[in-house]
């Protein structure tokens, strides 16, 4: 599963591209407005784009089709990695559809339900964002809607990926992984509670406790 960070904060994509640790960024309006301060938001995606070798999903801020699709044609003309983020409505779709038509990739957001991923990928989604912690968040099964959209994909030959969203802790990555999610994208928070563990810790302060023994250095 490819791993995509949520976030604009630029120091914090950079620290995890540096390491590998991920493969695209996915932002949205609220995480732009978090870090951009007095910056203008075009040249932050710049900066983005170029921290990072994978695809960067930028949102438009439009709710007709028609600025959309004009947005949309923007964003992707700033870097060859962006991927056009558009909101699960009517025009929302009308927009997928006609930016696919010209070669853009995009990302269909705010999916919170099966048939809504359908239609998605019938309008030509590169890729679909289903918001798991906010189903749980009302008491719904979020991972069982990723399931239920890997079944429905896999059946009809869906070329669409699912990234699964709003991924709260490290047990929705290792649902998803296991469900088959494409992608999945987290904040940067969850992504280092994937990477500890405490007995990972023990058992280093165990060997350099041990090594201090030898009094001798490498």
């Amino acid at each position: 599963m490819k791993i995509f960070l949520d976030t604009a904060d630029l120091n914090e994509i950079r620290r995890a591209a540096d390491a590998g640790l991920i493969d695209g960024v996915t932002t949205n309006p609220s995480l732009m407005a978090k870090v951009a301060g007095d910056r203008d938001p075009t040249d932050l995606f710049l900066d983005i784009c170029k921290a990072v070798d994978g695809p960067v999903s930028a949102e438009v801020v439009a709710l007709d089709k028609d600025t959309m699709v004009a947005e949309g044609r923007r964003l992707a003309e700033l870097a060859d990695n962006i991927v056009v983020k558009i909101p699960l409505t009517e025009d929302g779709l009308r927009a997928c559809r006609a930016l696919t038509a010209e070669g853009i990739r995009t990302n269909v957001t705010l999916c919170f339900s099966a048939p809504q991923a359908v239609l998605a990928a019938k309008a030509g989604a590169s890729y679909i964002s289903p918001f798991v912690g906010r189903i749980d968040d009302i008491s719904g099964e979020g991972m069982q809607l990723i399931s239920q959209i890997r079944q429905m994909y896999d059946n009809y030959g869906f070329g669409t990926e699912i990234l699964t969203a709003s991924i709260r802790h490290p047990a929705h990555v290792v649902e998803a992984m296991l469900i088959g999610s494409d992608c999945g994208t987290m904040p940067p928070k969850v992504l280092y509670q994937l990477l500890k563990h405490p007995l990972t810790d023990k058992g280093l302060d165990a060997f350099m406790a041990d090594w201090k023994t030898l009094g001798k250095d490498l």
